[in-house]
Formats: structure tokens, C-alpha cells, sequence
């Protein structure tokens, strides 16, 4: 089971001509102006209100997942981005999976299946901190609300930048 805590689960993905008009005005990101969805229209020849209420039916469809800003952690300073995995019970995940992946420093959070033995990891959670010790330490924090439904955990700190898309087309 694949779960990712806050999207929509299951797509619908047939998508019309006014969709598609719009994911393709918006997928290398919605322009950065005071006024976005109007500059979407102007792009696509729509009317500003046609734009938001199409990309409100794709979000409420699964189409969209969510909109939302991607920060580039290590330009803000984050350095130490490491994914903490967790072997945590299976009747708890998707309670805990909630309270962990609404934490501050948590950017993401999700639920994968294991693969015994080698990897007994079901909970992947994003941790951002400027350096390793604040990022272990938002760890230890993940640990104490986990308490004893995890039972073991690890860091693996990212070494690079992984390009961040959107919906193609």
C-alpha cells in the first residue's frame, strides 16, 4: 500500500480541452505575480474564474494532487534534509503518519511497504534542518511522538538535489 498523508488518493485522469489548455499554461509552476490565476487566463485566452474553477475540479478529482509552493530547501539554508524511516506498527500508521507528516520541519510523509528482512521500513518522513544535529534532533522529536509503535528507525541524509516537477503532459 502506497499512502501519501494529505493528497488525494485515486485519480480520476481524463482531463477535457480546458484542462489540458491549463495544465500546460501551469506545468513549470504557476507564474510568481500578485495576480496568477488571471495571468493563466491571459496564457490560455480563459476567463480568470474559468481557470480556478477548472483547477478546483482537477484538485477535487485527484487530477491535481495539490497546489502548493516547493521550496528550495538548501537555498533557504536547510543543509541537513534527511528521509527518517520508521518500522512502526502497522494498526498505528495511518493515525501516526497524520501527526508526523503535520509537523513543521516535516515536508513530507508517507507510507511504503517493507521489504523484509532487509528493510522493515513502513513510514518515510522528510526532515529539513540547517545542520545534522537540528535534523537529528527534529528526529529524536519524531521518535518520542512515535513512542513505542516505532521500532527502529534510521536517517539517510540527501548528498544532491533531485529535480522537482509538476503534472506533464
Amino acid at each position: 500500500m502506497n499512502t501519501t498523508w494529505g493528497l488525494n488518493s485515486m485519480p480520476e485522469t481524463t482531463v477535457n480541452n480546458i484542462d489540458r489548455l491549463i495544465i500546460l499554461a501551469t506545468q513549470a509552476g504557476l507564474p510568481v505575480t500578485r495576480e496568477p490565476y488571471h495571468d493563466i487566463a491571459l496564457r490560455t485566452g480563459l476567463d480568470q474564474d474559468t481557470v480556478m474553477e477548472r483547477m478546483k475540479m482537477m484538485l477535487e478529482r485527484g487530477v491535481i494532487r495539490r497546489i502548493g509552493v516547493v521550496p528550495n530547501h538548501y537555498r533557504l539554508g536547510y543543509r541537513a534534509n534527511g528521509m527518517s524511516v520508521w518500522d512502526v506498527r502497522d494498526d498505528r500508521i495511518d493515525e501516526l503518519g497524520k501527526k508526523i507528516g503535520a509537523l513543521e520541519y516535516v515536508s513530507h510523509c508517507y507510507h511504503r511497504p517493507r521489504y523484509l528482512p532487509e528493510w522493515p521500513y513502513n513510514l518515510f518522513a522528510m526532515v529539513h534542518g540547517r545542520d545534522r544535529e537540528s535534523t537529528e534532533q527534529h528526529v529524536k522529536q519524531i521518535a518520542g511522538l512515535l513512542g513505542d509503535a516505532a521500532r527502529g528507525y534510521d536517517i539517510l541524509y540527501s548528498t544532491r538535489i533531485l529535480k522537482k516537477t509538476g503534472l506533464r503532459i
